[in-house]
Parts: C-alpha cells; structure tokens; sequence
C-alpha cells in the first residue's frame, strides 16, 4: 500500500515531520510520500489560509491521482477534503478527521488542543459535521502559531502542555486530540507525560488507511 500525505502548507520541514511520524507508524509493508504545497502559505491558522491553499492542494490531489493508493489532507482543519473527493476516486481523509474517529472508536470523551483561537470556530464545525460532538468535551486554543512548533528551542511544546493540562483540569477529558499536523511527534510524548490516550491525526490517518487497505484485499480474496 502506497499512501500519500499532503501538506497544504508550503513549509518544507512540516513536511518532513509528517513524513517521519507516518512512515513511524506504519506497517513494513506500507509506503509513504509526503508533498508540500509550494502553492500554499506557510501555515495555515483558519479559514483564509485554507481557502489559499486549495487550489495547490487539488492540483497535487488531481496530477498524483494514479500513482497512489490513498491521499491524506494533512491540515488539522482538513483543509479541502470534501472537493479533494470529487478530484479522485481514490481514498481521501483528513488528519483531523482520522484523529476524532479513533476517539471515538475508542468511545473516549476528548478535548482538542490547537494552536490559536482563530483556528478554534473551523475544528468545531467540523467536529459537529462529522457528528462527534457528543465525544468532544472541548476545543481549546493553546495560542502557539503553527511555525513556533518548527522552531528548536522554542517554548511552543510547553504551551501546549500548558493547555494540556488546564483541558485535564477544567473539561476531564478521558483522551487528549492534538489539533495540528505540526504537533504529529509529540503524542508518545505527552501520552507519556500526562498518564492518558493522546491522539495525533497523522498516524491515526496511517491506521485507518491500512485498516481499509486490509478489509479490501480479504474481500478480493473471498
């Protein structure tokens, strides 16, 4: 199986971390190549940046259409992914998505940590959309811009643990769902940290795929 990732940002080194933490995830057996959107902006914090990035997003989607088995949106906001649908007739799913529904399978009440408050309207909607609000206890804002989270040294990783923590005081979630593909390498660790089930959305979307990958070919085979 040959899955695809997309960054629909056009920062270079996200698409590296979410390359890592997918191939980290997956199978021997499964394949993995990670594409960054030189069309897009730099990160994308909301609306405005993910109408910016679709068009560059489903160019990648429509010209790589035949040489992967799968594609995953790699954008918490799961920037374009009903149009990314209508491009291809190969599976497409989202990184926020992916992370909800393993919650949800797990039947894990969570909160969602993002990075800003501009962000926070677009993952509840989708959230609502995908009909998981009863699961989801919170979306919080742990007000780190999207390229903090690339930078060494910076204290980005402990303002997410911050909110972290405030989300496991103030909602009592059973789950933590990390809200952006820039947080991808940081799930064990947290996981590890504050002691329950913290989610990221790349492996999850790795998971699902092969899952999906697995039920296919045992119905070939029937």
């Amino acid at each position: 199986m040959h899955l695809c990732f997309i960054n629909p940002n056009s920062t270079a080194g996200m698409t590296g971390k979410i390359a890592e933490a997918a191939r980290a995830a997956a199978r021997p057996d499964t394949a993995i190549t990670a594409l960054t959107n030189a069309d897009g902006p730099p990160s994308i914090q909301g609306p405005a940046d993910g109408a910016l990035a679709e068009p560059g997003l489903l160019h990648l989607i429509e010209r790589y259409s035949e040489d992967f088995d799968a594609f995953v949106i790699a954008c918490f906001d799961d920037t374009g992914l009903a149009e990314a649908r209508r491009v291809t007739q190969k599976p497409v799913i989202g990184i926020g998505e992916a992370a909800y529904r393993q919650a949800v399978r797990a039947r894990l009440r969570f909160s969602v940590v993002t990075t800003l408050s501009v962000s926070v309207p677009i993952l509840e909607e989708n959230i609502e959309a995908y009909g998981f609000a009863p699961f989801c206890a919170k979306v919080r804002a742990s007000e780190v811009p999207v390229l903090d989270l690339e930078e060494p040294g910076s204290a980005a990783r402990e303002r997410v643990a911050a909110e972290i923590a405030a989300a496991l005081s103030e909602d009592r979630p059973n789950a933590i769902v990390l809200g952006c593909a820039g947080m991808a390498d940081l799930a064990e660790l947290f996981s590890a940290r504050f002691g329950l089930p913290v989610f990221d959305g790349v492996a999850a979307a790795v998971a699902e795929l092969e899952a999906l990958g697995a039920a296919a070919e045992a119905q070939a085979r029937a």
